[in-house]
């Protein structure tokens, strides 16, 4: 569970978790910060504007899709980044039955604008991408 904790114990939960992490500008001095998680079929991303703005969503991941542009989502969220954080590190797996399986119009401006380019800079904080939770047998 993610409630009560600070945008510092977020971000170490994204690392935790193995997400990917984007620089979108000049690294000096990013104009955005982007995260993903990768599951087999689809991608989670996180899209921090600034401190009072961020979006994330979860989108379908096909072969030459790019996640930062998305036609279609099946979960959005845009908050401070605070909330919007919580709302992505909460949502269920791909599967589960609190996973969301609608097919959604991207709301506008929710992911990278064109002009952004490619990230300048891709930080992966591991290899393995596996957040659910192992049951005990």
């Amino acid at each position: 569970m993610v409630t009560g904790l600070s945008l510092d114990d977020l971000f170490a939960e994204l690392r935790h978790r193995k997400w990917t992490l984007y620089l979108f500008g000049r690294p000096a001095a990013p104009d955005l910060y982007a995260a993903t998680f990768r599951w087999p079929a689809c991608t989670d991303v996180l899209i921090i504007r600034d401190e009072r703005r961020a979006t994330a969503y979860r989108t379908p991941s096909f072969p030459g899709t790019d996640v930062f542009r998305p036609s279609v989502v099946s979960w959005q969220y845009g908050a401070e980044p605070l909330w919007t954080l919580r709302a992505v590190l909460t949502i269920g797996a791909p599967g589960q039955a609190d996973a969301p399986f609608q097919v959604l119009a991207p709301a506008p401006g929710s992911g990278v604008p064109l002009e952004m380019g490619q990230p300048v800079m891709i930080r992966p904080t591991g290899l393995v991408q596996d957040p659910t939770p192992k049951t005990a047998r």
